[in-house]
């Protein structure tokens, strides 16, 4: 089956090992058949700031609130140009794959001015004008895939379960479980590439992109992370979790169903 792909990165040189990547990734998909989008952050010179700039026409000129300009906007079809075309992008496509360095523990503040922009008031959120009731699990994304590729210049035993930077998973889930799963995409296992500032030869370069290309290979086949879904029963008052849910577990793990991983 053919399908089409969001591809967005951020990095802004393009030899970087990060655009390397991604040159895999628009390689093997095309290569498969399948058609892949650009959202090339950078050489889109995206505007990373979220603000009143981001509403041409205000409901509310003295005082701005940021969820009432986004829904107005929204429904409206008053929003700025760059962000109804990157919503059509995620509307378009079957799966999105989010390629970018780990910069000060998180995405560069280009790829989080990207989200805060995009996912507007009835799109990323506030789905049907019902506030938070189709979230984590449901929301216009639902339905979709998400892949995250993340090169860290540390290493591997920085991130591992006691180190000292903290597991990857749990410094990217306000990324995996809060952006991509809150809409309803259904988000992958992380693909991280560790040390990439101690990289030195070639034959490590390829032994790299072998591994991207078999990831980018399964983005169809490979199962999802279980987060829990909000309306699942799991969160009885669609808070917090139920006393029977993941007990002895708190903090972000207990949001993990690791009784469904395979």
């Amino acid at each position: 089956m053919k399908r089409k792909i969001l591809v967005i990165y951020a990095h802004p040189e393009p030899t970087s090992l990060t655009c390397q990547l991604v040159h895999v990734t628009v390689q093997t998909l095309e290569k498969r058949g399948h058609t892949v989008i650009h959202s090339d952050l950078y050489g889109m010179r995206w505007k990373a700031v979220f603000d009143e700039y981001d509403f041409p026409s205000r409901i509310d000129k003295q005082r701005l609130s940021f969820i009432a300009e986004s829904a107005n906007a929204y429904s409206t079809g008053r929003q700025t140009a760059d962000v109804a075309e990157e919503q059509a992008k995620l509307r378009s496509a079957d799966a999105v794959i989010l390629q970018f360095p780990l910069w000060w523990f998180g995405v560069p503040a280009i790829l989080k001015g990207w989200i805060e922009r995009v996912y507007a008031y009835g799109f990323g959120y506030g789905y049907r004008n019902e506030g938070n009731r189709y979230r984590y699990g449901e929301g216009a994304l639902k339905g979709k895939r998400a892949l995250v590729s993340v090169l860290v210049g540390g290493p591997e035993a920085d991130y591992g379960s006691r180190g000292i930077n903290g597991p990857i998973d749990q410094l990217l889930f306000p990324l995996t479980h809060g952006a991509l799963f809150y809409s309803g995409l259904e988000v992958l296992p992380t693909h991280t590439v560790y040390g990439t500032a101690r990289i030195s030869s070639s034959e490590d370069v390829e032994a790299i992109k072998g591994d991207w290309r078999n990831r980018v290979l399964r983005l169809f086949e490979d199962v999802p992370i279980p987060f829990r879904q909000q309306n699942g029963g799991d969160y009885p008052d669609q808070h917090a979790l139920g006393d029977h849910v993941a007990q002895g577990l708190s903090g972000l793990l207990a949001h993990v169903n690791e009784d469904t991983q395979v």
